[in-house]
């Protein structure tokens, strides 16, 4: 009821009752009908509990006692993050299963002292929980435990405002980084490709993403420090940035740039691994035991981990990375005349664009442009596109290893750095459209986004002081 119509119809009402009113919340507005109250923070609570063992939602659902669709709307409105702290309140606050109690005692008749014996509660909180938390639709006071709990749970929340809703400036900063757009070397906008609307699903598995500056949360963060060592406003944790692309209703980021995330997922979700296939034409002195020591510990620069990115009609993109800066080099494979002209012929040449005789010459062009102390070896899968690998090591003084068979994490940094690029290049689609310019300027958006192991340096300013030190190495040698 509105403060003015209590003003009238309390004028002759003591001072002392009006504030003990106005203490019971009686002089609030009138608070949206729940319909069916939703179930209590305790449940909730045990329902993400149950979704970090890993558990799909419905089961999760079905274990704590609530339907399959209110699960899912929980999970689908929280971004399948927990929006509640999962620690249970102290013992300062009655819990669900005190108010049933205080309900069936209530309904018994028992007065608010004998109530207060059989809860082991001070007969004051049982006063105000009675006045303050009962049912009232029906014109007089009725205590019902849900509805009780209702109300608490709501008289409860202290909305914060987001940081980056306050903040004009820090949030402008997280978006440019975010979502920003991709740039070659000269500063021309590379626009890439036409994208479809995005619809709140999951990432597009076969289909074509906008491209962006994609900064991860946890980059941007870490980088406010260095760009603004003074601010201490422009701060903000990974984990804020996530809530505010994540959770509904915090407002300070659209939803859909979660598309610029690197996984493009609208919720958090496990992603599933690919294994590479086996194959039978490395020889014993070119395995990954024989790689000499020095690559291994990334002390020395000069080491690189290769491979390829597939997409449709036997299109491919070579990727090359530095194991000490991280550096990419992406390497242009096109497809080779006569592709689709006639069918292919059995053990005739390879015109999709990575046969071995075109991965050679694509790969020595992209490592001549090195520094020939920066090209000592490279570690590549068990993929037939390197078989003429002995003939590559003479052209360019590089020696190539392979790694063994269904193992990717022998070569980490390169698998890391292709997720990172499925990006820009999604499977399910054809890379050979993109021509060596578009390439670049994707590799010179990875290339300057800061990297946590390199203490948020981007791997361009580590490789310049690669290429500083040589330098200078080579000047006090000749003097």
């Amino acid at each position: 009821m509105a403060t003015q119509d209590w003003s009238k119809k309390t004028s002759d009402v003591p001072e002392g009752v009006r504030r003990q009113w106005r203490a019971d919340r009686a002089l609030r507005p009138a608070m949206r009908s729940p319909g069916r109250p939703e179930p209590s923070r305790t449940v909730q609570r045990e329902f993400w509990r149950v979704i970090a063992t890993g558990i799909t939602t419905a089961e999760a659902a079905l274990q704590v006692g609530v339907s399959v669709p209110v699960g899912a709307r929980w999970f689908r409105h929280a971004g399948g993050m927990p929006p509640i702290c999962l620690s249970e309140p102290t013992g300062r606050y009655l819990t669900f299963e005190e108010r049933e109690e205080i309900a069936i005692l209530r309904a018994q008749g028992a007065g608010v002292r004998e109530i207060a014996r059989a809860v082991r509660r001070d007969s004051s909180t049982i006063s105000r929980e009675l006045r303050r938390n009962a049912a009232t639709r029906g014109g007089k006071q009725d205590y019902r435990a849900t509805v009780a709990q209702w109300k608490a749970q709501q008289a409860a929340k202290r909305p914060k405002t987001a940081k980056l809703v306050n903040n004009p400036q820090l949030r402008q900063y997280v978006q440019d980084r975010l979502a920003g757009q991709v740039r070659g070397p000269g500063g021309t906008a590379v626009s890439g490709p036409g994208t479809p609307v995005w619809k709140g699903l999951n990432k597009p598995h076969r289909a074509d993403r906008r491209w962006s500056l994609a900064w991860s949360p946890e980059q941007i963060s870490a980088r406010l420090k260095i760009d603004f060592p003074e601010d201490e406003s422009m701060r903000i944790s990974h984990e804020a940035i996530y809530q505010a692309l994540f959770i509904e209703g915090r407002g300070a980021l659209k939803r859909e740039l979660v598309a610029c995330l690197r996984t493009g997922r609208a919720l958090r979700t496990p992603r599933a691994r690919s294994q590479n296939t086996a194959q039978g034409h490395v020889g014993a002195d070119v395995v990954l035991s024989e790689r000499p020591a020095e690559a291994a510990d990334r002390a020395v620069p000069g080491h690189w981990e290769g491979d390829l990115i597939i997409g449709t009609g036997r299109s491919a993109i070579g990727t090359l990375v530095e194991r000490s800066s991280r550096s990419t080099i992406l390497v242009h494979l096109p497809r080779q005349k006569g592709w689709g002209e006639k069918p292919p012929t059995k053990n005739g040449p390879s015109l999709g664009g990575y046969g071995a005789v075109a991965m050679n010459k694509a790969l020595a062009a992209s490592m001549a442009t090195l520094p020939e102390q920066l090209r000592k070896t490279l570690t590549w899968d068990r993929g037939k596109e390197l078989s003429g690998h002995a003939q590559f090591a003479l052209d360019t003084g590089t020696k190539v290893y392979f790694a063994d068979p269904h193992s990717p994490w022998q070569r980490p940094t390169n698998e890391n750095t292709n997720g990172l690029l499925r990006q820009y290049f999604p499977k399910g689609t054809d890379l050979s459209r993109w021509s060596a310019q578009e390439l670049e300027a994707v590799a010179h958006a990875l290339n300057n986004r800061p990297r946590k192991v390199l203490g948020w340096r981007t791997p361009s300013e580590v490789f310049a002081e690669q290429l500083s030190s040589l330098h200078q190495a080579g000047v006090a040698t000749t003097g």
